[in-house]
């Protein structure tokens, strides 16, 4: 009887044990949603240090009685700057949005606002990206929805386009609107 090496079991053991967790993955109940610790708590803090020339945040603007967006971003981000016509449209519509700029330097930022337009009620600076991090950013551009009372009520990864985004983001933002 012939002996069977235990390299030659690896391989299709190691395949079979990606297919179950490919298989349960397919089940999960949002595959396109990143779970958020924030989502029902009240807004962490965030930065008072204002990108220069900008307005600066302050807490009382989660208690100003409007949803308001939390939109973390950079210049040096592709995808910030895809979604930056939809976040003019939406400061056109009314909906107060805080600019969080976060790991970016001075000049570059204000140059990418200065030519592209400022879609934001405050610009809090945030180049070490703490501010991130303690709202679990993961890469810009990330956008929080906060409802009138500063509970965070929604996160979004990715830029603000495309079908993820019109069957995701705008029924959660119309949602908290309507509220």
């Amino acid at each position: 009887m012939a002996k069977i090496s235990p390299l030659m079991v690896l391989p299709p053991v190691l395949f079979a044990a990606f297919a179950v967790l490919a298989y349960v993955g397919m089940f999960r109940e949002d595959p396109q949603g990143l779970p958020s610790t924030r989502v029902g708590q009240p807004a962490p803090e965030i930065t008072t240090l204002p990108l220069p020339g900008y307005a600066p945040f302050s807490p009382e603007m989660f208690q100003s009685g409007e949803v308001t967006l939390v939109n973390f971003w950079a210049s040096w981000c592709p995808p910030c700057r895809l979604e930056h016509p939809k976040l003019l449209e939406m400061q056109a519509d009314g909906i107060p949005i805080i600019g969080v700029n976060i790991r970016d330097r001075e000049n570059t930022a204000s140059q990418y606002l200065a030519q592209d337009g400022n879609p934001f009620i405050a610009v809090p600076f945030d180049p070490a990206g703490r501010t991130s991090i303690d709202w679990g950013v993961t890469a810009p551009p990330e956008t929080f929805i906060v409802d009138r009372d500063g509970t965070v009520l929604f996160r979004f990864a990715g830029p603000l386009v495309g079908t993820d985004y019109e069957q995701r983001f705008v029924p959660a933002l119309n949602s908290a609107l309507a509220e």
